[in-house]
């Protein structure tokens, strides 16, 4: 039985490492098994991307730094076979930053692109995730971390169910 996480990170800002706030929803099979969004403090007080996620300073003053929060995000996803995101370059580049800053081990797990699946089982265009999430109905609350990890879950699933065998992509 396939096992994977679905991932979104929002960012305060143009750095890579200055992410703000993070989902994680885990799969065994078919079934949503494990859900969680966290705030998280980045690095810099700068936030550009406020108009986009709402999310500010004020917000995660307070909150774990990725530091903090890593090792049991690390630990939840140790046993996935594979980690999708919607544009999964930039959440791999996000996570990839946010570790080395941190000094923190990054898992080693394939990363699966859903814009890529989606054109690749459904042929949808435009391929942002309100545009695949039109098409296969599923509710969403673009922006909001929780929200896309787990419409990101909702279309690897979907893809399996369609035939979409994550080896294929893994080469």
């Amino acid at each position: 039985m396939t096992t994977f996480a679905a991932i979104d990170f929002e960012t305060a800002n143009y750095s890579p490492d200055s992410a703000c706030a993070i989902g994680l929803v885990i799969v065994k099979g078919h079934r949503i098994v494990h859900r969680e969004q966290h705030l998280i403090r980045p690095p810099y007080r700068e936030f550009v991307f406020t108009y986009i996620h709402g999310i500010t300073w004020e917000d995660v003053s307070d909150a774990a730094p990725f530091s903090e929060l890593w090792p049991t995000l690390k630990s939840r996803i140790a046993e996935v076979d594979f980690i999708a995101a919607h544009n999964a370059s930039f959440d791999k580049r996000v996570l990839e930053s946010c570790c080395q800053r941190a000094r923190k081990s990054l898992p080693s797990k394939s990363f699966v692109c859903t814009v890529k699946l989606a054109r690749a089982v459904w042929n949808v265009y435009p391929t942002k995730l309100p545009d695949v999430c039109r098409h296969l109905k599923i509710p969403l609350q673009h922006h909001k971390a929780s929200s896309d990890a787990l419409a990101c879950a909702k279309i690897v699933i979907a893809a399996k169910k369609e035939g979409w065998k994550w080896m294929d992509t893994v080469r």
